[in-house]
């Protein structure tokens, strides 16, 4: 048995796209979906009765929001004070299972990189009772993995006139971050020769949206995939991304069971 979790950017809140938003997540059967720049609660609670899912929340002027197909056992905003958006952490219900839905700063320049960081850095403060459980992290992390490339030339003017001001080069460190505190990024590990583009969808060249698990729990994610469908396309500018987990390998982990 498996559990399908979904993170997707909806961009200015959902509105006027609900339907097509709602087409995607239907589509992929999602239980769970973390939602960025859900700013909008009538836009994400139509979207939510839309897609069929029993139960919603968001916050007025905050980005981060889900949709759940069963009620969960519990969610939570919380807000280090460097960070610009709150983070969201979920439990499913019926399963010790702590999702944390993350937004970072955006913006491709040296010093939001730099903001970036601290951010990642008081994330992982606020979570580190989880770190020796199973747990995601999952959503739009505005930023580059090792080795992965921005072509400068297809940003905005504006945008590339910030990367010049910030020094012409932006050394990515932060999905290091995350990487050297033990995650694993699991699209990457399943698909080592895929670029994984998921912004913008109307010229895809950036891997902005990320799942990490803990490195000794990443067998239990079997598929991570990113969600290319017609709609996906004009729904939103970010194409969401599916991960399924498998709650089998999960519940014999579990304390009490054989």
């Amino acid at each position: 048995m498996s559990f399908r979790l979904l993170t997707y950017n909806i961009r200015h809140g959902g509105v006027g796209r609900e339907e097509k938003l709602a087409r995607v997540i239907h589509e992929c059967s999602a239980d769970l979906v973390i939602l960025q720049e859900a700013t909008r609660p009538a836009s994400v609670e139509r979207i939510a009765q839309l897609a069929g899912m029993e139960q919603c929340a968001s916050r007025k002027g905050e980005s981060l929001g889900f949709l759940a197909r069963r009620k969960v056992t519990k969610y939570d905003w919380y807000k280090p004070r460097v960070s610009r958006h709150a983070f969201l952490e979920i439990v499913p219900l019926g399963w010790e299972l702590p999702v944390v839905g993350v937004h970072l700063s955006a913006v491709h320049a040296a010093w939001t990189e730099r903001r970036r960081r601290y951010e990642l850095r008081a994330l992982l403060h606020s979570i580190k009772a989880h770190e020796h459980g199973f747990h995601v992290l999952a959503g739009d992390f505005n930023t580059l993995a090792p080795g992965e490339l921005l072509d400068f030339r297809k940003l905005p003017h504006r945008l590339r006139a910030l990367v010049w001001l910030s020094g012409g080069r932006v050394r990515w460190r932060t999905i290091q971050m995350v990487l050297d505190a033990g995650y694993t990024d699991v699209f990457r590990r399943l698909h080592p020769d895929d670029p994984g583009f998921s912004f913008p969808t109307w010229d895809p060249h950036a891997r902005l949206d990320f799942v990490f698990t803990p490195q000794r729990h990443h067998f239990r994610i079997a598929r991570c995939e990113v969600v290319r469908t017609p709609d996906a396309v004009s729904a939103s500018d970010h194409f969401p991304i599916a991960a399924d987990v498998e709650l089998d390998a999960l519940a014999a982990s579990l304390p009490g069971t054989d």
